[in-house]
């Protein structure tokens, strides 16, 4: 198959308008493929030649004007248009399509709860071609008039309002025209689908779920429909362009890649937000971000698109920061930047600091096709996007921002926009040098590191700066002193705003120096920073007595960076959580510690020996955690400590005892995520059997619980039990993106590597020819869950770099492999291998 190339895209764009698709779908006709028809007006504005893109199981017949084509002149996703006159044109196309197992395209699922049947699409980036043929570029929008005709008993969601038809079959539906959007936001969600309907601002509101997780949907309905109106209700007070479509369903559907996908007036979601076992709340401020970045897209690319996919950063880092941000003023979740700054924007810096980096906006001739553009979607364009934004807001002033915003708006609705276009929106809106900002903080790459250089003389101290890196910071500076009363704690004395590189002389304050100095307290700026000596000293004993929790996790991150630069012992940042922990009052906070010290220093920072030692340290946090909760006080608190304890633990007792009782002792009840994940673990243990897993799925037949058992199978320390799930993962080519990701989870064990240790060096060569067989999504699931991340070893990190010289491979998996290799490679340094 054929990628698009940007330097094809332009010229497409330069010789036609499309203006209309008319597109028929049939989901009644097999259980392999599905009817798709298309009929699209184009105008060319000079005589000349283009082609149309789709990846057919059969092309039936293909006319231009009423003139057959060959249905043969396909080649590979390619549909050749020749000898077009200048003028308007019709171009028809009947093909056969197929439905997909990989969240790709129309993806279809059986529910293997109930045996209902659930087909959505995803279209974004190329995958429309597998749905309806298309000029499938996001800067030939179009209206689109789409019917579909499905099972009797199904309703079918699209990107307006959706209406049964009463002529013709008793299936058959017909959405209303969109207004101008790109091909990649088309959207169809078909199935027996759980619905919860309203009103709000005069439209429709909905959103909908399999019919298994209906009654789960019931439960947190007004908790969703709530949060939906009051960030609806807060993007119309700050933009000024209404909100440009006719409903607004948000469907949680299966087998979802992303998070959720921001189709116009059909926003999908991965069905887990639909919640059937307990969570923190701050998984429902997760999900309630999610939704608010989804809304904020019906702007930010949907209502202005970007031209190319050189600017995703201007649909995804304006989405993730308006996320954070209108969660924060609008709805009861007002501490959402600690988690940002805790878990989201970690993987920004990670991204930032692998060779695969690239600027927030890159230059265009850095993503010459759609197969590169792909690989951006991480780290940079979500965390360090919204990073970048949340500091030109903190220089601007939110005034000027908005400004600018609704100035980029009105120009540009329903039309396309540039990283060009937008800067000089803004700059029309502000006497500030924005297009010096934007080239010092969008076109370059790395993290800045950010060192307090503390003096101290007879009266006075003076702070110094030390900026490692090229971009300007605006900053607020924390100082903080002990409290008299309470030496376990501190209380502020002074916030100081500062601009790195000074603009100034070092800062200098009478008296003595603080006992604690905070670099970018506030976490307004995106930048590695560090602690001087006296300081690092204060936060180890202290770190818990901290006031406000946004400023602990800028010292918990600092602390993070070093560990990961090697400037840490691991075991000292767990020492400083077994301290610190017990003590902590944040849930995200407590979350993301204890995430990093399990997957990253547990699992890969440290030796055998000392894992083994870092584990007891884990289960014994966790133990104090769980006392700590016994009066019922933090439901959340003690959720997230027995997931982790469970974990980590490394003898079966415990966890039998749970299983026996069906409850952890003051609770939790095991309801099946903490069911599944104590079977995983005593798998891993070797105290559980195949008997065991059936009885449990068997109680549990859902979704998740196929995946759980595909799981704990996995998982089984037995030799015939690893070679089965190794087929199941690269010799079974049905297996879906879910069951593929949870067999993987399974395999790698650390517990096992002498078991798993003849299957590492096979991970290359069979993830290379899984990718090729399978596509982008499974390349990138084979990259992230395949990966032996336990085997920290040199012979693994040679075999790797051995198969990125030497094998061809799609570029998805040539990403995912890369940015693995270089992860590894910053552990064996961490361990001094």
């Amino acid at each position: 198959m054929s990628v698009l190339t940007r330097d094809e895209a332009q010229t497409r764009a330069q010789f036609l308008d499309v203006h209309r698709y008319t597109i028929a779908l049939d989901l009644t006709t097999g259980e392999d493929t599905f009817d798709s028809r298309t009929v699209i007006h184009f105008t060319a504005r000079a005589a000349g030649d283009t082609f149309v893109e789709l990846k057919p199981a059969a092309l039936h017949s293909a006319t231009l004007d009423g003139t057959a084509l060959d249905p043969a002149a396909l080649d590979g996703n390619r549909l050749a248009l020749t000898g077009l006159t200048a003028g308007a044109h019709e171009l028809r196309i009947h093909a056969d399509m197929r439905y997909s197992r990989t969240g790709e395209g129309m993806h279809r699922f059986t529910d293997p709860a109930d045996g209902e049947t659930y087909t959505y699409t995803q279209l974004f980036m190329d995958d429309v071609q597998r749905v309806f043929a298309a000029f499938d570029q996001p800067d030939l929008k179009s209206v689109f008039e789409v019917t579909v005709t499905a099972p009797e008993e199904w309703t079918v969601l699209g990107n307006g309002v959706a209406t049964r038809t009463p002529e013709g079959p008793a299936g058959h539906w017909t959405i209303a025209p969109t207004p101008l959007i790109s091909t990649y936001l088309v959207a169809v969600a078909a199935g027996p689908w759980h619905s919860v309907r309203t009103e709000h601002a005069g439209l429709p509101f909905g959103i909908h779920c399999r019919r298994s997780l209906g009654p789960h949907l019931d439960t947190d309905a007004d908790e969703i429909l709530s949060i939906t109106r009051a960030c609806f209700d807060r993007y119309h007070e700050k933009f000024e362009e209404p909100y440009p479509f006719d409903s607004y369903d948000q469907a949680f559907v299966p087998e979802f890649n992303a998070g959720a996908m921001e189709n116009p007036g059909l926003v999908t979601f991965r069905d887990e937000f639909i919640y059937r076992s307990a969570v923190t709340d701050t998984e429902r401020q997760t999900r309630a971000m999610v939704v608010a970045h989804e809304m904020a897209h019906m702007w930010f690319g949907d209502l202005v698109t970007l031209a190319w996919w050189d600017d995703i950063w201007l649909n995804e880092s304006f989405a993730e920061y308006m996320g954070y941000q209108i969660l924060t003023e609008a709805t009861r979740f007002t501490d959402t930047w600690v988690d940002f700054g805790i878990a989201r924007k970690a993987w920004g810096y990670d991204a930032d600091q692998r060779p695969s980096t690239h600027p927030v906006a890159p230059d265009p001739d850095a993503v010459p096709d759609t197969a590169s553009a792909l690989l951006n979607f991480d780290g940079i364009s979500y965390a360090k996007g919204a990073s970048a934004l949340r500091q030109l807001v903190a220089w601007l002033g939110d005034k000027d921002f908005l400004a600018g915003i609704n100035v980029h708006f009105a120009r540009h609705k329903f039309g396309n926009a540039t990283l060009a276009d937008f800067i000089d929106n803004l700059a029309s809106a502000t006497d500030r040098d924005v297009h010096a900002w934007a080239e010092r903080w969008l076109r370059t790459t790395g993290v800045d590191t950010l060192t307090p250089r503390v003096t101290t003389g007879d009266n006075s101290w003076t702070l110094d700066v030390v900026r490692d890196g090229s971009r300007p910071h605006h900053i607020s500076v924390g100082l903080y002193d002990f409290d008299v009363v309470d030496p376990t704690k501190l209380v502020a004395r002074e916030r100081v705003a500062l601009d790195v590189p000074l603009t100034e002389a070092p800062v200098t304050r009478p008296g003595r120096r603080p006992a604690l100095v905070v670099l970018n307290d506030g976490d307004l700026t995106y930048a590695k920073v560090r602690l001087d000596p006296a300081s690092w000293d204060t936060a180890l004993r202290a770190l818990s007595g901290v006031p406000g929790a946004l400023t602990r996790a800028v010292i918990w991150n600092a602390a993070r960076d070093m560990v990961r630069d090697g400037e840490l012992a691991p075991t000292a940042y767990l020492d400083a959580a077994r301290a610190h922990l017990p003590h902590e009052s944040d849930l995200a906070l407590v979350q993301g510690v204890l995430s990093f010290a399990a997957v990253q220093i547990t699992d890969r920072y440290l030796s055998d020996e000392d894992r083994r030692a870092a584990l007891t340290t884990l289960t014994a946090l966790c133990r104090d955690l769980i006392r700590r909760t016994e009066d019922g006080s933090n439901p959340g608190l003690r959720l997230t400590a027995v997931r982790h304890f469970i974990d980590a633990a490394t003898q079966p007792g415990a966890l039998q005892d749970w299983l026996e009782c069906g409850s952890v002792p003051g609770g939790p009840e095991l309801d099946p995520e903490l069911r599944w994940r104590i079977l995983t673990r005593l798998a891993v243990l070797g105290s559980l059997d195949e008997n065991a897993i059936a009885a449990e799925l068997a109680d549990d037949p859902s979704a998740t619980g196929q995946e759980g058992a595909a799981r704990c199978r996995a998982a089984l320390p037995d030799s015939e039990a690893k070679a089965a799930a190794w087929a199941r993962l690269f010799a079974n080519d049905d297996l879906s993106n879910y069951l593929f990701a949870a067999t993987a989870q399974g395999f790698w064990q650390p517990e096992q590597a002498d078991l798993v240790r003849e299957y590492v060096p096979r991970f290359y060569p069979e993830a290379v020819a899984l990718a090729g067989r399978r596509g982008p999504a499974m390349a990138g699931a084979a990259g992230h869950y395949g990966f032996p991340l336990h085997a920290v070893d040199q012979e693994v990190l040679r075999l790797g770099q051995e198969c990125l010289d030497t094998a061809e491979m799609i570029p998805a998996l040539r990403r995912k492999l890369a940015d693995q290799l270089d992860d590894l490679a910053r552990a064996l340094r961490v361990r001094g291998a």
